[in-house]
């Protein structure tokens, strides 16, 4: 009996020691997986949204509110677009706050600027669809599924109960939220003072209840005067990495520095002429760019739902409808404080770590500016249909159509800059700047992972200039431009991609992306130790009607 008795406690505290040996382990695992999401949080660095206020009158500093409430109507469509599930119930089960604050910055549980992996266990891949279609459809059914609205930008795909698919329109989804952003936007037009601002405003409320958005995006380019702009819907397709069709919803507050945007403006006039010398054949640019094109500075102060994800934006090319741009052109808007933030806190240091000391004198402001301005404007450049029958260049390289326009558009960017430079256009900086700070951008912008368009083009521009040998690693472990291989690599890739895009050639893309959209062998060691530097990724915001100042 007592044999029986002592090994039963035996087993009983054998248990107990067990459970807390479990126990023990499960914290140590919360408490290894708490550190590192501190870290990860803690690789964004805090930029509060702010600008002068004081060159606003008082109705129009009383429609910033209104905008931001749409703003914020806006983000939670997006995050229902990006994630399956609820956002509210999904936050509260994450009971680390850096966790909440990790969740936050990349709308859901996938990691943007790591490849879109799971951050959290219970989580697999992201779905290449988002929430735009079923997870359980196939391209082969989507493909043979007759239905015109299937490729629409404003369409949901369903499954009906009896597992046939249809298209909804996001209006219809939505109709709550869009009506109720619509009513806002009409406050706010009855603030506005200047008459274009007032017209958009008006149009744009029609067009979020309708998905029809051609009138609105004509009316926001004839809007000349105005000294607040709003950049708001879905426009952009870089969630959807299924095929590119689908847009999602952000909007941006804007205030426009006046003063730059005038010394800006006069490049618009230039665009034929850079037209005429890029480097491809005459069929490959015989579109002319449309003179209603625009530049334009702004301070950005309140940012929300897709460009807001993950990088945050710092230009904007608008609208994407070709339509529009070949009849009107298209605005760039350079968002000059959310520049300055990345440029001071993250590619400076950048450049102390890895770019050879006897060129860090060409890492320059003004040379980061308009490399990424007119990568903006290069959106314009080149031809917006194929030269053999395929449709627009989006619908020939469908899911392959972002990555590439924006490779394009990058080194497009780089182009325009030192042509402008050399026609004597553009001083203070010289081609050499634009090299150097042009690779300590790469730099910058590789950190994004190749998960997102723009990540992925980030990769086939490196990787292009690093086998032409446009920079090479030294013996230091730092990197030197070679300014005439650059030049060389710079105008070879443009004439590849631009001849890629006119030919619509979907095949030759999706081989190209899958084989260099990618952190090849060799740069992982730089991305680490710029993380080992604890030299930010990226920026975060700070923002909203407190941070302006405008709470009574």
């Amino acid at each position: 009996m007592k044999t029986i008795f002592s090994l039963f406690m035996a087993a009983w505290f054998g248990i107990i020691l067990m459970t807390s040996c479990t126990q023990q382990t499960k914290t140590a695992e919360m408490t290894t997986f708490d550190s590192l999401m501190q870290t990860k949080v803690n690789e964004f660095v805090l930029v509060k949204l702010t600008t002068d206020m004081s060159v606003l009158t008082e109705n129009e500093k009383k429609m910033i509110p209104l905008l931001i409430e749409v703003s914020q109507i806006m983000d939670d469509l997006y995050w229902q677009q990006a994630f399956r599930e609820n956002k509210v119930a999904f936050l509260d089960s994450l009971t680390f706050i850096d966790t909440q604050k990790f969740a936050e910055i990349n709308y859901g549980p996938w990691e943007r600027l790591s490849g879109n992996n799971p951050f959290l266990s219970d989580y697999g891949p992201k779905p290449p669809g988002a929430n735009f279609y079923p997870q359980n459809m196939t391209k082969e059914e989507f493909e043979a599924w007759d239905d015109t609205d299937k490729t629409s930008q404003y369409t949901f795909i369903w499954r009906e109960e009896d597992g046939t698919l249809k298209s909804i329109w996001y209006h219809e989804v939505f109709k709550e939220e869009v009506e109720q952003a619509a009513g806002l936007l009409i406050q706010a037009a009855s603030l506005a003072e200047d008459a274009g601002l007032k017209k958009y405003l008006e149009m744009r409320a029609k067009a979020l209840v309708t998905d029809d958005y051609f009138d609105s995006d004509i009316a926001w380019l004839d809007m000349k005067t105005n000294k607040i702009d709003f950049v708001v819907g879905p426009i952009e397709s870089y969630e959807d990495e299924l095929y590119g069709y689908k847009t999602a919803y952000e909007a941006a507050v804007l205030i426009k520095d006046k003063e730059w945007s005038k010394r800006l403006d006069r490049f618009v006039a230039y665009l034929p002429k850079l037209q005429e010398q890029l480097p491809v054949g005459p069929e490959y640019k015989q579109e002319v760019p449309a003179s209603g094109s625009d530049l334009n500075a702004y301070d950005i102060i309140y940012s929300a739902g897709n460009m807001n994800a993950g990088s945050k934006t710092i230009a904007i090319n608008l609208p994407n409808d070709e339509r529009v741009q070949l009849e009107k052109g298209s605005r760039r808007l350079q968002l000059k404080n959310a520049m300055l933030a990345k440029f001071d806190n993250i590619l400076l240091p950048i450049s102390g770590v890895l770019i050879d000391e006897s060129q860090r004198n060409h890492i320059k402001f003004d040379a980061f500016f308009s490399n990424v301005m007119f990568h903006e404007v290069a959106h314009g450049l080149g031809i917006k249909n194929t030269i053999n029958g395929k449709g627009t260049i989006r619908e020939a390289l469908k899911e392959n159509y972002s990555a590439f326009e924006e490779a394009k558009a990058d080194v497009l960017g780089l182009f325009m800059t030192i042509k402008l430079i050399e026609m004597g256009e553009i001083a203070g900086i010289t081609p050499e700047d634009c090299f150097v700070t042009y690779m300590a951008g790469m730099f910058r912008s590789v950190r994004f992972g190749a998960a997102s368009a723009h990540g992925k083009a980030n990769m086939m521009c490196f990787n292009f200039f690093r086998e032409k040998d446009a920079f090479e690693r030294l013996d230091n472990n730092m990197y030197k431009v070679n300014f005439e291989k650059s030049r060389e690599a710079m105008n070879e890739w443009a004439a590849y991609l631009l001849k890629l895009e006119g030919d619509g050639d979907y095949e030759t893309a999706t081989i190209y992306l899958a084989a260099n959209g990618v952190i090849k062998p060799g740069l992982q060691a730089e991305l680490d130790l710029l993380t080992s530097k604890n030299i930010p990724v990226d920026i975060v915001y700070d923002q909203g009607v407190t941070v302006l100042g405008l709470t009574e």
